[in-house]
Formats: C-alpha cells, structure tokens, sequence
C-alpha cells in the first residue's frame, strides 16, 4: 500500500462527552469486558440493541458493579445518542409521571442503545485510568518539562488536569495504543482465540465497522467534508485497501488494523488545531490594570457539527457576555479564567470549567454535559443533561438538571442550589436542546467512588433557603421567558417571598416615620452611603461597574460586531444582581 488518500481520525465528542473524567473501576478492564463481549453475541436480546433490563442484569450480576453505577453508565451513553429535542423533552415528560421507582424503571426499560457501541464507550473509560507504573515512578524535580523552551502560550493553554478529555492527542494515542484491543472487542466469537485476542485470519463485520464510527471519522483526500468512518469505507478505492471482501461482506481484521494505522492522523478540528490555526478572538477593551489578555479562540467557522470548539482562557478581572450563534452547539473550554464573569446565553454541547478561580459562570442550555475540573470558589448557573464536578472546593452549583450530579473524587466544601435565574431567551434555547423543568435532580448527587457512607456527605451541603437569593441576568434580549422556568422549590419560594415582605414592612415604617423633604432627602442618601459601603466591602461594585460601558456613544467597530447584549442595569437590577457574591472591576460585552 504505497499512499493512503484518506485521513482518518478519533472522534472528540466520543473522547469529551463519552469519557468519564475520572478512573474506572476495575471491572471495566479488558479482561472483563472481553468476557461481556462474548456473553452479549450469544446471549438472546443483548445483540444488535442492548436494553437497560439486559445491561444492569450484566452490570450487577456479571460486573459487580452497584446498579446506580451501571445506569450511570448507561444515561452517560444514552446523552450522546442522536435523539432529536422533541423525542427527548417526550421521554422526559414520562420519566416526570412516574411516581415510583417500579414506574421509573418500566421507562427506563425503554431506552435501547447499539450494543458494539456501548461496548467500545465502555473501554473509552480507560482513557482516565490512573497508571500504577507512571505514579510511581514520578519525574524528576524539577521537572525537565517545566523548564522546555517550548512551553509556549499554546502548550499553557492546553488542558493539564489529571483527565485528558479535551486532549487530542491523548486521543490519537489512546487509539494507537489500544487499535487492536478495540478491534478484537468488536469480532465474533469463533474469530477469536480462548484468551479473547484476534485470530490470525479473522474477521469483522459490517456492524462492526460501523459501530467503529462511534469513535472514528475521517475525510479524504484532506477534504472538508467529514464522514463516518463507515461512510468513508463505502467508497469502493479505500474498501480493497481496507480487506474488505465482497463475498463474505466482511473485513479482514488484520489488513484493516494496517490501513488504520497508515490512515490515522491528528483530529484537524481539536483543540490543538484550534489553538494553532484557529480563529482568534480579540477583546473589544483592554483590561485596566490587568498584566494578561485574555485568550480566545474557535474552530466553529469551519467545524462540522460535533466537531465545534471554543477556548477561553485566562479571563481575567472582566465581565463576558456572548449570545452568538458562533457559540450555538459548541464545545466550550473555559481555562485559569479569575475573578470573572461569564455570560455565555446560547444553546450549548457542552461546557468545561478547568482550574479556574473566584469566578461567575451563567450559562444557557447545555445539552449533554458542565464538567467542573480542579476550580476554586466559583459560582456557576446553568441548566445542563449532567453536572459533575472534580477536585473542586467552595464552589456553589445552581443547576437545573434531568440527571443527578456527579461528584468526582478529591471535592471540598460544595454547595448545590436550586437554579435560580432566567433571560428571555432560555425557555426557547431549552427546547432546541430537548431540556424540560422536570424532572429536576439538582439536590441528589451521585458520589462515584465513595469509600464509605461518611464521605457522601463531607464534600457538599445543600444550600439552606436563609441564605437563598435569586439572580438577576443583567442583559436585555428577545424572548418571552419571564420567569425561572419550573418554579422555585417551595422552601426557597417561600423565602424569597418572606425577604419581600421584611422589605415592604421596611417600606412601611419608613413611610409612617412622616419626614418631611428634607429629612427624606437625608434619609434617601444615607440609605445610598451604607448600600454603596456594602458593595465596596463585599467586592459587589467592581462586578456592577463592570456591566456598564465606559462611555456611551464610543464604542468601538470591535464593539458594535461583538455586542450581542445590552448592558444596561437599571438600580432595581442592581440591587437583585448583587444579593450574592461577586467581584470584577473592567468589561467587556462582546
């Protein structure tokens, strides 16, 4: 085979949404899961579809693994499925009337995912396995890697967390690494020998080609156009380089495992692409008294659909709000983001909140997942299909979410809260991603990986409704949402009514003190002095002065083609945004 005219290359929605950021259990290696690939192809009703009935009887029978663990796995799967919004808000209107667990469970009876597939998402979890060998041996201090003249803006930005989903190059390697064991997994039985590795002449079948897409596309010839790798094999050139036979209608799996290897490449559309050649996005003011600018990129001009990534990084001291469709679907990375606040108003994919500090994140709709990796005293609002939330401390979660929180290993002194804000837009960017108000599980994490019963509580607290406060968005939009949609829950209603009322009451007394003007005035500036005291005490004022545009009637051509919402807080707003804590000093609308 002397060229390859066509590039293929590791999914990143199979790798950053399908990939649990945290080690897997033991139970998930290759030998077992070798051992689960042959029970499914000869165990009636597991193949071509396997049905939650069929996976937790594996999970907890076969596995070992505790059920809320095996549906874990299987609704992490079930959120990357091609299910389109109306058929997603229909599934969970049901799953809201069901008021048992039997009735809960007859409709997750339901649900049927592709058997290969699920297969090859379940040793996709490998990918964040922690390697006994390399921890420990360590590396040398100090590190030589540290030191690297190519330690460059670009080498900072990329993610260095423990977990390497936003990594495409960890990708790359993982499926060199692992290409055969990934093949084996997908062949027949009596292709293989007894200890589950490939024979020398076997074969694969069509269905397992295509549920190989799952986890590869490619392209040919360098083209833009982007297809499946079953797609891409249809093509009847790159099929006689793939081993495929026409009379048996299968491939070899040797002779594909070769042209797999020479085909596979960089995914040209991942983060490290993104960095280098991406779009870069540049800030409509400069930060006053900030040593960084903040850095932003995006691929979504020229990314398929699935393939859409934006970077902010190292947002520092400034207000961001964006509602753009070049954010619509995307992947959204917020990295070292501090003392921040982001308004990101569109309907996401997904969103990932890496190492960043003393921040406000609000977001619009994510529809799979808001993964919160090692941040500290951030407050994010949004509603999301998942949560989770890993090595992480004082960070409060106001979710609204059909699932229940994941908290990772390594958390400290969470708070989860009811979500607890709106924008006029978010009922209508809801229903584009197949997100209703029920059911609503913002107050059930799942702990994976608890040691003990002790530890499920430790690391959170839900929040109590004394110290409940609802938010204001500050941006004028289109939309008819009025309202949190849903509703507060009861307790946290009832509070906020209760503050009200201590408010009216106030407004009484003041009332019936009869001042006459200007006692009123005194009063009135008096009142002004102390709220103005607070906010500079709490930090509050830096994060309203931010909202407001240096001056009106300048803004720059920069400006007017990145403003997308408008700033202007009127007092009550104000007073309504600053009931929680918060701090930033510049802005930036854009």
């Amino acid at each position: 085979m002397d060229t390859c005219p066509a590039s293929v290359w590791p999914r990143i929605e199979a790798f950053l949404l399908g990939a649990l950021p945290a080690a897997p259990p033991t139970k998930l290696s290759l030998h077992y899961l070798r051992k689960m690939a042959v029970y499914i192809r000869t165990r009636e009703g597991c193949f071509p579809r396997l049905g939650w009935h069929m996976w937790r009887h594996i999970a907890c029978g076969k596995l070992q693994l505790a059920e809320e663990l095996a549906w874990l796995y299987f609704e992490t799967f079930d959120l990357l499925s091609s299910r389109s919004p109306e058929e997603k808000l229909e599934w969970a209107e049901a799953l809201s009337q069901s008021q048992s667990a039997r009735e809960i469970d007859r409709q997750r009876s339901k649900l049927c995912v592709d058997t290969l597939q699920f297969v090859l998402f379940l040793y996709l979890q490998q990918l964040n396995r922690v390697s006994l060998r390399s921890s420990l041996i360590g590396e040398e201090w100090p590190s030589p890697r540290a030191r690297s003249p190519s330690s460059s803006s670009e080498r900072e930005s990329k993610t260095s967390s423990s977990n390497k989903n936003w990594d495409d190059e960890a990708h790359l390697s993982f499926v060199q690494s692992h290409l055969g064991e990934v093949l084996e997994l997908l062949a027949e039985p009596g292709e293989l020998s007894v200890s589950g590795q490939a024979l020398r002449d076997s074969e694969l079948s069509m269905e397992a080609v295509q549920a190989l897409s799952f986890l590869l596309e490619g392209s040919v010839s360098h083209g833009r156009t982007v297809h499946s790798l079953y797609r891409l094999l249809s093509r009847t050139a790159l099929q006689s380089q793939a081993g495929y036979s026409k009379l048996s209608r299968t491939y070899s799996l040797q002779t594909l495992q070769s042209w797999l290897r020479q085909a596979l490449t960089l995914n040209p559309f991942g983060m490290s692409t993104c960095l280098r050649s991406g779009k870069k996005l540049a800030w409509a003011l400069q930060v006053e008294g900030a040593m960084k600018r903040a850095k932003i990129a995006r691929n979504t001009h020229i990314a398929p659909s699935g393939s859409r990534v934006v970077l902010m990084s190292q947002v520092y001291k400034q207000t961001l709000a964006k509602d753009s469709e070049k954010l619509a679907g995307a992947n959204v990375k917020l990295h070292r983001c501090n003392e921040a606040f982001i308004y990101l108003l569109s309907p996401l994919r997904s969103v990932s909140l890496d190492k960043c500090r003393n921040s406000t994140v609000v977001l619009g709709p994510v529809e799979t997942c808001v993964h919160i990796q090692s941040c500290e005293n951030v407050r994010l609002v949004c509603v999301a299909g998942r949560v989770s939330v890993g090595a992480s401390s004082r960070c409060r979660i106001h979710v609204l979410t059909p699932t229940r929180p994941l908290l990772l290993p390594g958390n400290t002194s969470l708070t989860l809260g009811p979500f607890h804000t709106h924008y006029p837009a978010l009922e209508d960017h809801m229903a584009s991603v197949g997100l209703a108000v029920v059911p609503n599980l913002w107050d059930q994490p799942l702990l994976y990986g608890a040691d003990s019963p002790a530890s499920e509580t430790s690391c959170y607290s839900i929040l109590s409704p004394d110290q409940f406060c609802s938010m204001v968005v500050p941006f004028q939009m289109e939309g008819d949402t009025s309202e949190v949609p849903g509703g507060l829950p009861p307790l946290y209603q009832q509070a906020v009514e209760d503050r009200e009322r201590r408010v009216q009451e106030w407004q009484r007394t003041v009332k019936d003190t009869h001042l006459n003007k200007e006692q009123r005035r005194q009063f009135q500036a008096l009142v002004e002095q102390k709220f103005h005291e607070w906010l500079l005490e709490t930090g509050q004022r830096h994060e309203l002065d931010s909202l407001v545009p240096p001056s009106i009637g300048q803004s720059t051509p920069s400006d007017r083609s990145q403003s997308s919402c408008s700033s202007q807080p009127t007092l009550q707003q104000q007073r309504a945004h600053t009931s929680q804590p918060g701090s930033g000093r510049t802005s930036t609308v854009c």
